[in-house]
């Protein structure tokens, strides 16, 4: 039976993800359902996507029996409200990245979704990739021997859009895309927390962190750094260092499709859309879908890929790299 999703936001990413699920059997994934906050969006969205039944607001979307689980793809400063509603729902919920805008806005989703005994998580989807998938195979069998040192880059000129610099809408690098450095080196050290945290950024006149760089130490004397602006473009890539060898996940990092483990390189291909996409390589986001239907259908209340942990130390490091660079959103505040 086909796990039957509804939409939360018609906006960029939610038609890349109903674009990549139509890469997918529609035996095991239908979108059943799209909500936006004007029923004309919705209807239109609806249309466009083959999407049976719209909605004019998020409340109608959470009283809807009818479906298995919701995709939140709202503007990351709204995650937390709309979360809490679905997930008080008694709603399963795959949650764009970020989570929220604080650990302590991650950590009250986290608390509903265990008080409902429901199915959460926060929609990493580069943990998804089968590039990722075989970078875990590889550290597990320790590959490239003892991983001393990781770096991750991710540049995206973005100066021009407004949700990537203005402070109330979430704004910033960090949140954006810098989120794909962090979870990336969490991955390789599998959760672990760092033992410190060195962060210096520049930050633009609307008081969002332009540009970042991170230093952290782990134990064992393992380092990681990463860089992240939305000013310029970066190499984008990732690299892990180890005794015996190297990993290289090439950009865009944060939804490969080349690796090279020792200089041999290994392609994974991704299918074709069959509409245009807002976003690179967005018809991965069904790598991410399908894990979502694999938990559901194993009874799991996480997803192994991108545990709850380990997005509950992501934004607990991303609080910290802004205290050090200093950007406060409105919602630290409450």
């Amino acid at each position: 039976m086909a796990t039957r999703w509804g939409l939360c936001g018609a906006g960029k990413i939610s038609h890349d993800f109903s674009v990549a699920m139509k890469t997918l059997p529609p035996g095991d994934h239908q979108i059943a359902v799209i909500a936006a906050r004007s029923l004309e969006r919705a209807k239109e969205f609806a249309k466009k996507h083959g999407i049976p039944k719209a909605y004019g607001s998020y409340e109608e979307l959470a009283k809807d029996p009818d479906i298995d689980v919701v995709y939140v793809g709202v503007l990351h400063t709204e995650h937390w409200r709309v979360g809490l509603l679905f997930l008080n729902a008694g709603k399963n919920v795959l949650c764009e990245k970020p989570f929220a805008m604080n650990a302590r806005q991650v950590k009250e989703l986290v608390a509903a979704a265990k008080k409902n005994n429901v199915f959460l998580m926060e929609a990493i989807w580069s943990r998804c990739f089968p590039v990722y998938s075989e970078v875990r195979r590889l550290l597990t069998e320790a590959a490239v021997g003892e991983v001393k040192l990781v770096k991750a880059y991710f540049g995206s000129p973005q100066l021009h859009i407004p949700r990537s610099v203005k402070k109330e809408l979430g704004g910033g690098a960090l949140l954006d895309i810098g989120v794909y450095c962090l979870q990336f080196i969490l991955m390789v050290f599998n959760g672990e927390r760092p033992k410190s945290i060195q962060a210096t950024g520049v930050l633009l006149d609307s008081e969002v962190d332009e540009s970042v760089v991170v230093v952290m130490k782990f134990s064992g004397n393992r380092i990681a750094f990463c860089s992240f602006s939305i000013a310029t473009r970066l190499p984008n890539d990732a690299i892990i260092a180890g005794t015996e060898g190297s990993i290289q996940v090439f950009g865009p990092m944060h939804c490969p499709t080349t690796l090279v483990v020792n200089n041999k390189e290994t392609e994974y291909p991704l299918p074709e859309p069959s509409l245009s996409l807002n976003f690179t390589n967005s018809t991965g986001l069904r790598y991410e879908a399908e894990e979502v239907r694999q938990c559901l259908l194993k009874g799991l209340k996480q997803s192994p890929q991108m545990p709850l942990a380990h997005s509950v130390l992501l934004t607990e490091i991303m609080d910290e790299i802004r205290r050090q660079v200093g950007v406060v959103f409105n919602q630290d505040r409450h």
